[in-house]
């Protein structure tokens, strides 16, 4: 099984996190966010990845450290759990649509971190949970995986909808990019290495 574990803590948050990627999408998750919660229990379940975490933040300040800190800590566990990421696919895309909304996440495991992250503009948050922070997770996970993600959101006007295509879309992404090929003989690069 390609799993990681981590515990990391500073001034702002304290976090707990396993997770297994050759999982069937369990989750128990308790950030003291509740919409975070089901995102990420969505992430879980559509990635087919083991997710447990706990985290204790300065939410009376506002969501946004817990939020990052976490797609931190999911983003190394992510990239050790993939170890020399041979016989993977290496790349995966999904198009999700959530009611009236459609968005795309196309992923590289290429240890280069890019982020490109494009919604119209007016985009709508999500009540209780600013669209900002759905950048901020994404940006993270980008930057810890080492991973080149593609982000957009093609329309919508639900801020949750939006959200949560973009969970659920990055999930169905990176699951097909971690998974294993029988085809594939070593690293998926002509560098030979990732």
């Amino acid at each position: 099984m390609r799993s990681a574990s981590q515990q990391r803590d500073t001034a702002e948050t304290k976090i707990q996190l396993s997770l297994n990627i050759d999982g069937s999408g369990t989750g128990k998750i308790e950030t003291g966010i509740p919409f975070y919660d089901h995102m990420l229990t969505a992430f879980s379940r559509h990635g087919l990845i083991d997710l447990e975490v706990t985290v204790d933040g300065d939410i009376e300040v506002d969501y946004h450290h817990t939020v990052e800190d976490t797609a931190i800590v999911i983003g190394e566990c992510l990239k050790e759990a993939l170890g020399d990421k041979k016989g993977i696919t290496r790349y995966g895309h999904a198009y999700l649509p959530m009611d009236e909304t459609l968005s795309r996440v196309v992923v590289d495991l290429s240890n280069r971190p890019h982020l490109e992250f494009k919604f119209p503009e007016g985009t709508p948050d999500a009540q209780n949970f600013p669209f900002t922070l759905v950048e901020e997770f994404f940006r993270a996970i980008a930057s810890n995986l080492r991973a080149n993600i593609h982000a957009e959101v093609l329309y919508g006007r639900d801020g949750h909808h939006i959200a949560e295509s973009l969970f659920k879309g990055l999930a169905r992404a990176l699951r097909m990019a971690m998974e294993n090929d029988p085809r594939v003989t070593g690293i998926p690069s002509t560098k030979e290495v990732l």
